[in-house]
């Protein structure tokens, strides 16, 4: 099975195609053509491919899966307008492409997991939210729906598409995790606002699992909630952090000052509270490597 990727010098990206390489499977990552010449020592096949017009490098003819993980990053800055253009456009815009350069193939692939996240349930406090919850209306939300319906007309093409909605990634490597222990390594770490919004999370070792999981299962398809089974309201995620880093966790920040610093930003992605099952994942029967916290931050942190 050949397998295309975009988006693969990111954290999800790296890790995918390293798993995927070492099982076996032939992968291509899709990179701008000015990028292919510095990519060839990662693992997999560089290959050119132009985001803004669809160009697509021959290395890429004839794939069985794609897996779509290209976006600017959230969290990377205060949500300006020009920022805001950017994280649409690098998400919708570069879908809507990759969509079309697939329906140009004469032998397309079978499947396309396109990325979203589960940011498009928007502000939900304590509900319980699976695929089959109503998005919200917020902007993230907003963005998701838009994304989720490019990648969604591949449909039409005879392609299965998955939907990839990720929640907040725990992984040694980057992502959030790295970021909420920095205080703690200095003895400040705290909730963040009232503490009780709820964090669906999930370790970089289960997106891996779960992203094979759809790719080599033709019963996954739709949207699939990429979160563990057991979610945490932020003060209870705080408290077995500080535990497992040998910490205390005494100084709160308050709401208005992270409102403060990271403006809109901060309402979405620090004090917004999203309750996710992994419903569909669960039906499928996918068993998780790490479906509660302190087992996974225990693994995370024992990591060298």
């Amino acid at each position: 099975m050949k397998i295309l990727v975009t988006g693969s010098s990111g954290l999800i990206g790296t890790a995918l195609t390293r798993a995927l390489t070492s099982a076996g499977y032939p992968v291509c990552r899709l990179v701008r053509p000015q990028s292919a010449a510095g990519e060839g020592a990662k693992e997999g096949f560089a290959v050119a491919w132009n985001p803004a017009s669809g160009e697509l490098g021959g290395a890429g003819v004839g794939a069985d899966a794609v897996v779509n993980l290209a976006g600017a990053s959230i969290a990377d800055g205060r949500w300006t307008a020009e920022r805001k253009a950017l994280l649409r456009s690098s998400r919708i815009d570069t879908t809507r492409t990759l969509v079309n350069a697939l329906a140009r193939m004469n032998a397309r692939p079978s499947v396309l997991i396109s990325a979203s996240a589960i940011g498009i349930y928007g502000n939900r406090g304590d509900e319980t939210l699976t695929e089959e919850s109503k998005p919200g209306t917020d902007f993230l939300a907003s963005l998701a729906k838009e994304w989720e319906a490019e990648a969604l007309k591949a449909e039409a093409l005879g392609i299965r598409v998955a939907l990839a909605r990720f929640g907040i990634i725990l992984a040694r490597e980057g992502g959030a995790l790295p970021k909420m222990m920095l205080p703690f390594r200095f003895g400040a770490g705290g909730r963040l606002g009232s503490g009780k919004q709820w964090m669906s999370w999930v370790t970089l070792e289960d997106v891996v699992g779960i992203l094979r999981f759809a790719i080599e299962n033709a019963s996954v398809r739709g949207a699939i909630n990429i979160v563990s089974p057991q979610p945490l309201q932020n003060a209870e995620f705080t408290r077995v952090l500080a535990k497992e880093m040998h910490r205390p966790a005494l100084f709160p920040a308050p709401a208005f000052a992270l409102r403060l610093a990271l403006g809109e930003m901060a309402g979405a992605l620090l004090l917004s509270s999203q309750r996710v099952a992994p419903q569909a994942l669960e039906k499928l029967g996918y068993r998780f490597f790490h479906p509660d916290l302190t087992s996974a931050l225990s693994a995370i942190l024992a990591k060298t």
